[in-house]
C-alpha cells in the first residue's frame, strides 16, 4: 500500500508542466479568449465606494463655537452596464478595449437593456472611433471616481506576443476556493506594454507586475496586478485581481474584479465589478443581437 501510495504521488509530481509549458497552455488560452471576446456580452455590476474630500470647511463665527475640521465623505455608487469588448482602430497599435452602454445608476433606470444593446452594437460596429470613444467618455460621466476599465482583459498580457516583455518566475504553490493552484510571479519589462493610464488631459503607460494563478494544468484562475509611482510626493498605487471561470462556450471570461487605488498606503477608491455569465451573440443586418445557444452540459 505504502509503495503504490509513493508510486502515485511520484506520478503526479511528473505530470506537473513545466514553467515553458504552463506558459505555452496560459498563451492559448490568451489568445482563445482574444478571439471570442468580441462576440460575447454580459451584465456588469461596479460597486465603487469612493474617499472624496471634505466640504469646502465654513468656521463658525461666535464664541462658543465649535471649531472641526469637516472629514473626508464617503461616496457609494452602483452602476449596471451591458458590456462587451471592441478594438481601437484608430490607436497606434489596434488593441482591445472594454466598452459599455449603462442601464442603471444607483437602481435608477436610465434606459432599458435592449435599447442599452442596441447602442453598444451600433458603436462597435462604427466605421470609425469616435462612437466607441463616446462610449468610453460617457460611462466615467456618472459620477464615479478613479474608473478602472480594461482589467477585465488582463489575460490578454499573457499572449504568446505579450511574453516576449515579461519575466516570469516560479512562486510555490497555493489553494484558490480549495483548489490547488501554482503561482507565477510576473513583471513587465517595459512600460511600452504596460497600462495605459489617464491623468488629467495626459496619458501615460506604466509597466505592470503582479502574481498569475493557475491549475496545474496550466488553465488560469486569477491574475493579480500593480502598478506604483510617485506623484507630486505621493506614492500612488493601483492593484486588482480578476478572478477568471470557464464559460460554457468554452474560453475563459472574466467572473470578477477588485480595483483598489491607493494614496501613499490609503484605499481612496475600491471598484468591484461583478459578470453575469457571458453570452455568444450574432449581429444580424439591422445590427441587432441574436442569441446564440448554450451547449447544453454533457453527463458523465
Amino acid at each position: 500500500m505504502y509503495a503504490a501510495a509513493v508510486l502515485l504521488l511520484f506520478a503526479q509530481d511528473a505530470a506537473q508542466l513545466s514553467l515553458p509549458d504552463l506558459l505555452s497552455r496560459v498563451a492559448e488560452e490568451a489568445e482563445v479568449l482574444q478571439q471570442n471576446i468580441p462576440k460575447a456580452l454580459t451584465t456588469e455590476t461596479l460597486e465603487q465606494r469612493a474617499l472624496l474630500p471634505p466640504n469646502r470647511f465654513r468656521p463658525r463665527i461666535g464664541r462658543n463655537a465649535v471649531q472641526q475640521a469637516p472629514q473626508p465623505r464617503l461616496q457609494v455608487r452602483k452602476i449596471v452596464s451591458e458590456y462587451s469588448v471592441g478594438m481601437l482602430k484608430e490607436s497606434v497599435s489596434p488593441m482591445l478595449c472594454e466598452f459599455r452602454q449603462v442601464v442603471s445608476v444607483d437602481d435608477r433606470k436610465v434606459q432599458t437593456v435592449e435599447s442599452a444593446r442596441h447602442a453598444l452594437s451600433l458603436g462597435l460596429k462604427s466605421a470609425d472611433d469616435r462612437a466607441r470613444k463616446r462610449m468610453l467618455e460617457d460611462f466615467a460621466h456618472n459620477g464615479l471616481v478613479d474608473v478602472a476599465t480594461d482589467y477585465g482583459l488582463i489575460l490578454l498580457t499573457f499572449s504568446k506576443r505579450g511574453q516576449k516583455d515579461l519575466e516570469v518566475t516560479a512562486g510555490g504553490e497555493e489553494e484558490v476556493g480549495g483548489q490547488p493552484v501554482l503561482v507565477l510571479n510576473w513583471r513587465q519589462t517595459t512600460d511600452a506594454a504596460g497600462m495605459l493610464e489617464f491623468i488629467g488631459n495626459q496619458a501615460a503607460r506604466r509597466a505592470m507586475s503582479g502574481r498569475l494563478l493557475v491549475r496545474k494544468d496550466g488553465l488560469p484562475v486569477r491574475v493579480q496586478v500593480w502598478t506604483q509611482h510617485a506623484l507630486n510626493g505621493h506614492q500612488i498605487r493601483d492593484e486588482g485581481t480578476v478572478d477568471y471561470e470557464l464559460s460554457t462556450h468554452g474560453f475563459l471570461t472574466p467572473a470578477s474584479v477588485v480595483h483598489r487605488h491607493l494614496v501613499d498606503d490609503q484605499v481612496i477608491t475600491e471598484n468591484q465589478y461583478h459578470y453575469e455569465p457571458f453570452k455568444l451573440f450574432s449581429a444580424d443586418a439591422e445590427i441587432k443581437f441574436t442569441e446564440i445557444e448554450t451547449p447544453p452540459t454533457t453527463k458523465k
